[in-house]
């Protein structure tokens, strides 16, 4: 024979040639009380289970562990040994679980949310507060910034999750769907638009010279492959606020999400624009790197976005 162990089965696995957490605590309860009954009260289990776990533990072991008597239970010699043995394994055990704890604690401590600029303003002001009531002590961080900065943040490890407005999921991220959202064609009151008596064709919208969110914004692509193309913008602008106050100025007409613009459309100081042939509905979407769904205040809140 090569020495070598060829041929020979292969060990079981720790997990099978040790006793469970269970067993070991229910035998230290059991050498603490002196009595299998109380050790079974204590540890909420019924006695008949208690001497089962113990025999299987017995078993398992190969060695005789407790000597019950109508007096009560007490625990051989090699019962004794491995009780000594028992109570490092929890204690170990109990230092894992304190390690663990604190870190799901240093986690729940803070959250980083990257949204884009619709969402940032108009709908996670609302879920921030309903999760502040639920984590007092969870302090949150919000970056706004278009769906492409957004899935750059949390594909770079720097936000926990994200909210896009785009068609699709930027690569490397996974998603769900939490809300729907309409863009519409607005301007002043005082713009020609406001007053045609006919919708604004598809073809028409698409030649004609908006402002604008800057590229890699969800608006703007949802808008680009809705026309099949846009004319060189009016104005570019970096956030939906900066958009809204320009076409409410009169610089010109502006695609923006309903959402944006209710106020602003109550008061009169923007006008609805419609148009014919062309779908402006979108998905708006939480993200987060694939394979890592959100734990902690990040799956809270991503519970709270579809309550």
């Amino acid at each position: 024979m090569d020495g070598s162990g060829a041929g020979r089965p292969p060990a079981a696995s720790l997990a099978h040639r040790v006793p469970d957490l269970g067993a070991l605590e229910l035998l230290l309860a059991v050498a603490r009380l002196g009595s299998l009954g109380g050790a079974a009260r204590e540890l909420g289990i019924t006695q008949p289970a208690a001497s089962s776990r113990i025999r299987s533990m017995e078993r398992q072991l190969g060695v005789a562990l407790v000597d019950r008597s109508p007096r009560g239970s007490r625990l051989t010699d090699a019962g004794a040994l491995v009780t000594d043995w028992a109570r490092r394994v929890v204690e170990a055990a109990e230092a894992f679980d304190a390690g663990a704890q604190a870190l799901r604690d240093r986690r729940d401590s803070r959250l980083r949310v990257a949204a884009s600029m619709t969402i940032a303003e108009y709908l996670l002001p609302g879920w921030l507060i309903a999760l502040r009531s639920r984590r007092p002590d969870t302090a949150v961080s919000l970056l706004a910034g278009n769906s492409a900065v957004v899935a750059e943040r949390l594909l770079a490890g720097e936000a926990d999750l994200g909210f896009v407005e785009g068609l699709s999921v930027p690569s490397g991220l996974d998603s769900a769907v939490i809300a729907h959202d309409r863009l519409i064609l607005v301007t002043a009151p005082g713009h020609p638009w406001a007053r045609r008596r006919r919708p604004m064709s598809a073809r028409e919208l698409a030649s004609t010279p908006l402002i604008l969110r800057e590229t890699g914004s969800g608006t703007r692509q949802v808008l680009d492959v809705a026309l099949g193309g846009l004319a060189r913008p009016l104005i570019e602008l970096s956030s939906t606020t900066a958009v809204k106050a320009a076409a409410v100025s009169g610089a010109g007409p502006a695609v923006l999400s309903e959402l944006a613009v209710g106020e602003e459309l109550s008061l009169r100081r923007l006008v609805t624009v419609p148009v014919d042939g062309v779908a402006l509905r979108r998905d708006l979407r939480a993200v987060w790197p694939t394979g890592h769904r959100p734990t902690g205040p990040a799956r809270e809140l991503l519970s709270l976005t579809r309550a």
